[in-house]
């Protein structure tokens, strides 16, 4: 058996693309971190895996948690939940909720995501899990399982704390969740502005309009400005976080020059559908000559367009390979090269393939010897 590499000739780049002059990008964030959701594709990083403050950009994580229980049925946007006195004192950002108040679960989220209301965060927590401290251990018990590795909360707030923090890798992955797994709630994020107890409040995040569609401001004196960012153009997602900024202006140029270079200069390129067939190979003893070796699944990247031309595919496999074969044994591997980086994907069987009976393997040995094939059909 021997191990095969084949370079798979990518025909479909004969076109020209317009490369970008810039090669490179800096922030003045002291962390920050951009990603193409569309293909999970990490565009930019600085110092991204560092735990920082990270203001009301944690309560992303309150929001998915609601956004999940309405998902589940658990709750519903009318349900009504009352104001305690500690929602009602609490400092910071408000919602300006009343004391003995019953408010809706959309009011509240409404009132967390444009107003940044840390009052209706508490009325929140207290109404789903029963106290704050309740729902902060549900968020730290939940936190691996969503992929914040980097992350540790003592609120539901944001309130400055040293071990309260999150990494700017973690805010993009929860931000990235809640753009994926709740698309029928993710409009909330757009609102510009809301009004409740006839006080009208805009939304924090000054970026909104019809390029920029979320998600979250914060700001603390000890943190500085930062604010996590979601922009769609086409087919292409761009999540884009900085923190620890000097001022609302720097925060939102600095997102603005991120996310542009991240569509400028970036191109995503769909290289094969699931179960598209990449290359056949041999098979020993089976009912076939040959097994289709196929992908598990959409493979598409992001890739500066000034490396189009560097794109390379390569298949690594066995050959010939013994039967029996299921449809889906990983039986290689799909290495994709852009020039300074390398990613591999299964090559799966995209058929079975049977053992053939006793009394033909020594035929089959026989002809594979002679003539390389091992099946009697193809």
């Amino acid at each position: 058996m021997n191990i095969i590499i084949k370079k798979i000739l990518l025909v479909f780049f004969s076109c020209i693309f317009i490369l970008s002059n810039a090669y490179s990008i800096e922030t003045k964030a002291i962390s920050a971190h951009v990603e193409d959701i569309s293909t999970n594709t990490v565009l930019f990083e600085k110092d991204s895996d560092a735990p920082y403050g990270p203001a009301s950009m944690s309560k992303l994580m309150i929001i998915y948690l609601t956004f999940e229980r309405l998902q589940n049925g658990l709750i519903t946007l009318q349900d009504e939940f009352v104001v305690s006195k500690k929602a009602w004192k609490f400092g910071g950002s408000k919602m300006f909720v009343n004391i003995g108040d019953k408010v809706t679960v959309d009011h509240l989220l409404k009132g967390i995501i444009v107003q940044s209301g840390n009052d209706a965060c508490i009325v929140l927590a207290e109404g789903l899990s029963g106290s704050e401290e309740n729902m902060v251990d549900e968020m730290n018990e939940r936190k691996d399982e969503l992929g914040l590795s980097n992350s540790n909360f003592t609120n539901v707030t944001g309130w400055p704390n040293t071990d309260h923090y999150m990494s700017a890798r973690d805010i993009v992955q929860i931000a990235k969740l809640i753009i994926i797994n709740f698309p029928e709630y993710y409009h909330l994020f757009a609102m510009k502005e809301f009004t409740y107890n006839d006080i009208k409040q805009y939304n924090r995040n000054r970026l909104i309009d019809e390029n920029y569609d979320g998600l979250k401001t914060g700001r603390t004196t000890q943190t500085g400005f930062g604010i996590v960012t979601s922009a769609k153009r086409g087919d292409r997602r761009i999540v884009s976080v900085v923190n620890g900024l000097s001022s609302d202006q720097q925060r939102i140029k600095e997102t603005r020059k991120l996310i542009e270079w991240a569509f400028i200069d970036f191109k995503k390129v769909n290289l094969y559908t699931e179960e598209q067939t990449i290359i056949e190979t041999k098979v020993w003893l089976g009912n076939k000559s040959y097994v289709s070796l196929s992908t598990s699944k959409d493979i598409k990247i992001t890739i500066p367009k000034r490396n189009i031309n560097k794109l390379q595919v390569k298949a690594i496999y066995k050959s010939p390979i013994p039967a029996p074969i299921k449809k889906g044994d990983q039986l290689g591997e799909l290495v994709i090269s852009t020039g300074n980086n390398e990613t591999s994907y299964p090559l799966v069987a995209g058929n079975d393939v049977k053992t053939i009976n006793r009394f033909l393997r020594s035929f089959s040995i026989i002809n594979y010897l002679l003539f390389g094939v091992s099946s009697p059909e193809k």
